[in-house]
């Protein structure tokens, strides 16, 4: 990792797990990041237990699950700040049974990408304004189990709702998203880029939900086996978000698929679909109401 001095990062969802592994890594290489959290006291517990590093930790609420919350914490943030070089759009949950956001949004989908489009929507001017500045947003292997369906795509009332099925287009939109940014940033001539990653198999508490199920009981030993560390699967997203190498529209994931080193990964055909892109954009500007001035 390169000295991070200077550079301003925010990470969504940094109290726990992934999130919070960048945190660390990116402070304790000088950077001041913003640990993005819905909750204040899990992000200052967070930030206690990190200690001193060679950075700085600054601990803002933001609950990506309500409009309003990701507006006010947007506007608070460039009121302190006059560049962004990191959004790590870290947070996100997985297999919830159905509920809705606070703006009445399917909660997967209204987290893992409505509530990501907005912020970036609403951060996008220091954004670009910001030399070689990058979003990062962070997908998963799921998204092969993703598929659109703009007829409904919010599982209107629960119709044909399965906790996976939402969780596979969440972050099967994660990645339409990023691919569609970093295009816009290129034919803009914006010296920005858009970038995904995706941790494998790690142990953070994402699993939450499933833990009550027979069968993950079951099969807990193994999984814990075949998975990886909280800090070694956040190493792709790390990656993505500060090595001088990067490129905009690449993916990165560890090397074995489930556990392993950051490298460049493919990702499915779906995800690379310019026309569901183009229209999920679209959607997203109209359910959020942020505009990409770009």
């Amino acid at each position: 990792m390169p000295d991070l001095s200077g550079k301003v990062i925010i990470v969504t969802g940094g109290n726990s797990g992934l999130g919070y592994e960048s945190v660390k890594a990116f402070a304790e290489k000088g950077a001041e990041v913003i640990l993005a959290s819905r909750s204040l006291e899990k992000g200052q517990a967070a930030k206690a237990e990190i200690g001193n590093t060679k950075g700085k930790i600054v601990v803002m609420p933001l609950d990506l699950m309500d409009f309003a919350s990701i507006k006010d914490f947007a506007e608070q943030f460039k009121q302190n700040y006059s560049r962004l070089d990191v959004l790590l759009n870290n947070a996100g949950i997985m297999t919830t049974p159905y509920f809705l956001t606070k703006d009445g949004l399917e909660a997967q989908n209204g987290t893992n990408h409505f509530g990501h489009f907005a912020l970036t929507g609403q951060l996008i001017g220091l954004i670009k304004s910001t030399p070689n500045s990058r979003v990062v947003n962070v997908s998963s292997n799921a998204h092969k189990s993703g598929k659109m369906d703009f007829d409904n795509l919010l599982f209107e009332n629960g119709k044909d709702y399965t906790p996976m099925r939402s969780y596979g287009r969440s972050k099967l939109a994660n990645l339409l998203f990023t691919y569609e940014l970093q295009r816009r940033f290129q034919a803009n001539h914006i010296n920005s880029i858009a970038v995904a990653a995706h941790p494998g198999v790690s142990q953070t508490n994402l699993a939450k939900y499933l833990e009550g199920k027979f069968w993950f009981k079951m099969l807990r030993p193994l999984f814990v086996l075949l998975t990886q560390s909280a800090a070694q699967g956040a190493l792709p997203q790390i990656r993505a978000a500060v090595d001088p190498n990067v490129k905009g529209g690449e993916y990165y994931g560890p090397h074995k698929g489930m556990t392993g080193f950051p490298v460049i990964v493919p990702s499915n055909a779906a995800s690379h679909n310019v026309e569901d892109a183009q229209r999920l954009w679209e959607v997203s500007e109209q359910l959020t109401g942020a505009k990409f001035n770009l």
